[in-house]
């Protein structure tokens, strides 16, 4: 039997709590609805109390709770960490995890990218150690300590994903993380809202490198207009800069060559010529693989094997994720493409996905009509500022907007987009995704690769669903299955 992850006394000593019994837990969990009999149940507040369900969590097999008070209908005698403030004692016994373990850790933040990148490493590092990541984007100020807390003390690589959505989040959190390489994917025009600039918003991703340890290493995309505020503030950290990107010498960017469904990266790493492929489309996943072989050289890791383990890697569910659906309709082969990339957009994103389905090839010959196309289905990207309609109008102008046959939007503000393309290639508009789902059907054939991609926010992923409930998944992806999920 293997140790356990927290006992009670190791917990009470992090926290300064009180326990009411000895307990141990194997693992930390904040949500009922997926708690694995054995975890430490924190009972956070959010829109809920999760006192309210310390209850259920305990009926559910949860080794203890950590408490801020005894909640109603639980014994006093229940395996219980009493606290002033349950946030501070996931954020104390995150810190406690990180102070235990031997792990090399990297940070990884950015614009774009973050959760895509971390997977990246999660998959090249678990072949060389034993690595922990985040199963999900926890990159927040209750989601990265509760990633550290669920750390085991035999870890020898940690990848700490950090966001933010107004100033002053990241230092904090990498302070918590102490990472021996913090990495900046890019900056880009994202959360807009709650800066003036794009400057403030890189000033902010290069906080991360606050938190670094001494002698720790700070990988910097070389390709931005902002890459001076990066590298200052590097410096100013004491920070060893590694460059990667197209304008670097150290990880360069030499040739990206995307296919259908895969994208093959020549480079120079640190002067020795790296070749990779990546089983999924897009520039900017190469910009992110060519990252990722910069912080496992970093971390002491092995970049020889790294390279070719980046094909073990696919993109997580709405970031990219391209499946084959059937479509209902009783004839042989009359399926679709579907690039489902719903969970996140901004400008530099944006480009990145229609640069993706740029690239897709349709297939002729089959479906209502025998010309397959390239369909896109565009939510609102939110958070950016007074300059968002502007910023919605000018997608029409991106070079890789040119090849696509149809374009549908969704949302207010994607009304600016829709009113600037050509009338050919104007698709529907519809203000929300509910109504957009309720006419996708009529929207799109057999042949076609239809991207959806939007903000979270404006909820396209609806549309996505209601695509493979009126279709079938046919088992198959696009690209050959490489790794298990």
């Amino acid at each position: 039997m293997s140790a356990p992850l927290w006992t009670s006394g190791e917990a009470a000593v992090a926290t300064n709590g009180q326990t009411t019994c000895d307990w141990h837990a194997t693992g930390v969990s904040i949500d009922t609805r997926t708690i694995v009999p054995g975890d430490l149940f924190v009972a956070l507040k959010d829109v809920r109390d999760g006192h309210d369900f310390v209850a259920q969590a305990l009926a559910a097999g949860a080794g203890a709770a950590l408490v801020s008070r005894i909640p109603d209908g639980v014994d006093k005698d229940a395996p219980l960490l009493i606290v002033p403030d349950v946030l501070q004692a996931l954020e104390a016994l995150g810190a406690a995890a990180r102070a235990r373990s031997g792990a090399r850790v990297v940070a990884v933040t950015g614009s774009v990218g973050k959760t895509s990148t971390k997977e990246m490493l999660r998959a090249v590092l678990g072949v060389q150690g034993r690595t922990h990541a985040a199963e999900a984007s926890y990159n927040n100020h209750w989601g990265v300590p509760l990633t550290l807390a669920r750390m085991p003390a035999d870890t020898e690589f940690a990848v700490i994903e950090i966001g933010m959505s107004a100033p002053g989040e990241i230092a904090p959190l990498s302070r918590l993380a102490r990472p021996h390489v913090a990495m900046i994917t890019t900056v880009a025009a994202a959360h807009l809202e709650a800066f003036r600039n794009i400057e403030g918003i890189a000033a902010e991703k290069a906080a991360v490198f606050d938190g670094l340890e001494p002698g720790g290493q700070a990988i910097i995309n070389a390709d931005l207009e902002t890459t001076p505020i990066l590298m200052q503030a590097a410096r100013k950290c004491g920070a060893d800069a590694i460059t990667f990107g197209s304008a670097s010498d150290m990880y360069h960017l030499d040739r990206v060559t995307i296919g259908n469904d895969s994208t093959l990266v020549q480079g120079m790493l640190r002067g020795t010529p790296v070749l990779f492929k990546l089983q999924s489309a897009g520039r900017h996943f190469a910009m992110n693989g060519l990252a990722v072989l910069a912080a496992v050289e970093a971390l002491g890791g092995d970049v020889g094997m790294a390279a070719p383990d980046l094909a073990r890697w696919q993109p997580p569910a709405g970031r990219g994720t391209r499946e084959v659906l059937d479509l209902d309709s009783g004839e042989e082969g009359w399926t679709l493409d579907l690039i489902d990339d719903a969970f996140n957009a901004n400008p530099t994103s944006m480009a990145a996905a229609l640069e993706v389905l740029a690239a897709a090839t349709p297939r002729n010959d089959v479906g209502r009509v025998s010309k397959g196309r390239r369909v896109a289905i565009l939510g609102d990207m939110l958070e950016l500022g007074p300059d968002e309609a502007e910023m919605h109008r000018a997608l029409a102008d991106l070079p890789q907007m040119q090849t696509l046959d149809v374009v549908h939007c969704v949302g207010p503000r994607m009304q600016a987009l829709h009113a600037a393309l050509p009338y050919a290639q104007r698709g529907k508009w519809t203000p929300d995704a509910a109504t957009m789902a309720a006419e996708v059907h009529r929207i799109i054939d057999a042949g076609d690769v239809v991207l959806i991609k939007g903000s979270k926010g404006s909820k396209v992923s609806v549309v996505v669903d209601t695509l493979r409930k009126s279709g079938r998944n046919s088992g198959r992806s696009t690209r050959p299955q490489t790794r298990d999920d």
